[in-house]
């Protein structure tokens, strides 16, 4: 913990001086003898009277003054704060193959259920676009920090899916051209490109195959995401023994009735690597949930000392309501 005025910690100095003053003042109070009249009385207070109580609401008050002078010192701690003009892009595969049921419901639910997370967890003014692919590229939202809109496109993945191959370069370039255009839009954005420090976009990058149509191949749409200084968070979806339904029976009587679908870990791990992101391996639901979850907590975030004066003031005001509430309870009258 830091502290933008910590000068104003040596207030803490006088707080013992106050104990003392305090129990000082107790003690020439109890030299002065107070005459009763009636011995009945005096033994029935001093004998339902507990001592220890009448040193709680003091200490209690104390507190109370130490949690203020901390917080007037400004602490601060280190954490995620979310960060300006932020983009991440969502791509998401939309080919046959997320139809496998390896995953329940299937893939292509899976997917979906993690990407509301992603959005329930991302900061607010995160401006959030999803890309869409299988043969080709499509932009099904553009960036936005209505992440509700972002949400409806992905009831509507339907009017994008084909059942062409996947084209994870190119979709890869889709979302580089994404980005790049939400950073020239701002026009207080700086400039990014792979030595910048500041990601201001990064890329959240969902299949479940390899790639097998398409004009780049995939390392080079990762070139030009590293290039870019976007990188690339890729999540690989589903079970080596994951299948789709074949073309078996009718015209085609010797095609497979069932395709294999394995996801190809080993080009989407390679991915992050080159761009600077993070691989996640996905077998079943609740890994991708989780992937995606944290990936909404911390992307658009960046590391920043984070001010946490209101927890202090809010002990500080819990401690006198406390004292009061005590001294009403246990004294006649308060201190």
């Amino acid at each position: 913990m830091t502290f933008e005025r910590p000068w104003f910690l040596l207030t803490l100095l006088a707080l013992p001086l106050l104990a003392l003053l305090y129990v000082w003042l107790q003690r020439r109070r109890s030299r002065y003898p107070v005459s009763f009249t009636n011995l009945a009385v005096l033994r029935e207070v001093v004998g339902t009277r507990r001592p220890w109580r009448r040193w709680v609401a003091p200490v209690l008050v104390l507190l109370a003054l130490a949690a203020l002078l901390v917080g007037v010192a400004r602490p601060q701690v280190d954490g995620m704060v979310p960060q300006d003009r932020a983009t991440v892009v969502l791509v998401l595969d939309v080919s046959r193959s997320m139809e496998a049921r390896d995953v329940k419901p299937n893939r292509i639910g899976a997917a979906k259920r993690a990407i509301r997370l992603f959005l329930d967890r991302a900061p607010d003014r995160l401006r959030v676009g999803m890309v869409v692919f299988a043969g080709v590229p499509q932009v099904a939202s553009p960036p936005t920090t209505d992440h509700e809109q972002v949400s409806v496109s992905l009831d509507n993945l339907g009017d994008y899916a084909t059942f062409g191959g996947t084209a994870i370069g190119d979709a890869l370039s889709m979302a580089v051209d994404v980005g790049r255009d939400a950073i020239q839009s701002d026009p207080e954005a700086p400039p990014v490109n792979a030595a910048s420090e500041n990601k201001l976009v990064s890329i959240l990058f969902l299949s479940d195959g390899a790639q097998r149509e398409g004009v780049l191949q995939p390392l080079e749409g990762a070139q030009l995401a590293k290039e870019a200084g976007m990188p690339v968070y890729t999540v690989a979806l589903g079970t080596p023994n994951g299948t789709v339904a074949g073309g078996g029976g009718g015209f085609f009587p010797f095609a497979p009735e069932r395709i294999p679908v394995p996801p190809d870990t080993e080009t989407l791990r390679a991915i992050a690597e080159t761009t600077g992101g993070e691989f996640t391996e996905a077998r079943d639901a609740e890994t991708v949930d989780n992937a995606y979850e944290k990936l909404g907590s911390n992307l658009g975030r960046r590391r920043a000392d984070k001010e946490v004066t209101y927890v202090f003031l809010g002990v500080a005001a819990a401690l006198l309501v406390a004292a009061g509430a005590l001294s009403a309870l246990w004294s006649p009258r308060l201190p």
